[in-house]
């Protein structure tokens, strides 16, 4: 097993960001400063064409270390960030750009290309979790989050089905074709969010994801504006629910 490997560190605003790696893979952890207590950890996947450092995953980490006190990560996915792009990946991209400037429907191509970088994506998100949890700060047994939009959501869907040390999760903003079969596997507590004028995915390709998912407590936000104008206030809420779903009884760490 890979183990985290520190890269770099600051400190704003009472919150530790921390750059890591674990066997190649980019990541950063966000922690409450001083980092002295274990706390839960939630995973947060950025979307597509953008990384890690995304101005929107450092805004929505820092709600949720402040109002939960929790730890959250982010890794790049593949082909994002500072991670090279493979042929198929520039062939992917390239029909996607084509799609835009032809005024043609890129759905189709996203749900193509979300699907592969699930498959590559699953296993680095389990490997970089077992590397995080053998940190004293997180622990083992301590409670996992997910939480991620768009292409994160393309991920999160599949890794959440397949892993079960993730106990809450949030979705949203994506099509239900690759996603529906591993949505139906999920019974954790999900808060799915959809914008309800969305030009990309029809309000009824939305709803049908929602509607997939198996888990008894699942909540629907559903926002007027198109697909750019989820609106902020739903990191909020995003951290309510993981504080809700999340804050139990943590382990201290062991001591010598």
């Amino acid at each position: 097993m890979h183990s985290v490997q520190f890269t770099a560190e600051t400190t704003s605003g009472g919150v530790l960001e921390r750059d890591f790696t674990v066997g190649g893979i980019p990541g950063v952890l966000w922690s409450p400063a001083p980092t002295s207590e274990r706390a839960p950890l939630v995973l947060m996947g950025h979307g597509g064409g953008t990384h890690k450092k995304w101005p929107a995953m450092p805004g929505r980490a820092h709600r949720i270390v402040h109002g939960c006190g929790f730890h959250v990560a982010c890794i790049d996915a593949p082909g994002h960030g500072g991670r090279p792009r493979t042929p198929y990946d520039e062939q992917e991209i390239a029909a996607l750009y084509r799609a835009r400037e032809a005024g043609e429907p890129e759905g189709p191509i996203v749900v193509r290309y979300n699907a592969d970088l699930a498959e590559r994506a699953v296993p680095e998100w389990q490997a970089t979790l077992d590397a995080l949890q053998g940190l004293p700060e997180i622990g083992a047994d301590g409670p996992v989050g997910y939480y991620g939009l768009n292409m994160a959501t393309a991920i999160g869907v599949p890794l959440t089905a397949a892993e079960p040390r993730i106990t809450a999760a949030v979705f949203g903003l994506h099509w239900p074709d690759a996603l529906a079969a591993p949505a139906g596997r999920i019974t954790v507590p999900v808060q799915f969010h959809l914008q309800w004028d969305d030009e990309h995915i029809p309000r009824e390709a939305g709803l049908a994801l929602f509607d997939a998912f198996a888990s008894a407590e699942k909540t629907l936000h559903a926002n007027a504006g198109r697909h750019k104008e989820h609106p902020r206030f739903e990191a909020d809420s995003a951290a309510r629910f993981f504080a809700r779903h999340l804050t139990r009884s943590v382990p201290a760490p062991a001591v010598n």
